[in-house]
């Protein structure tokens, strides 16, 4: 299992995210709300948990 931080905008950590789920041997298996990083507006951070599957 891979624990992924990830960090951007809110708009590219959605797409990042759907991107992700769309891979046929990636199994995601969770991710976060996005979280606001100290001093900025702009960036937030996720994190995932995702498996590789048998394929």
């Amino acid at each position: 299992m891979l624990k992924i931080r990830m960090q951007g905008t809110k708009k590219d950590l959605h797409w990042f995210q759907r991107l992700l789920e769309r891979q046929e041997d990636v199994d995601v298996k969770s991710v976060s709300e996005p979280f606001a990083n100290k001093g900025t507006k702009k960036y937030f951070r996720m994190y995932a948990e995702v498996e590789k599957t048998g394929k």
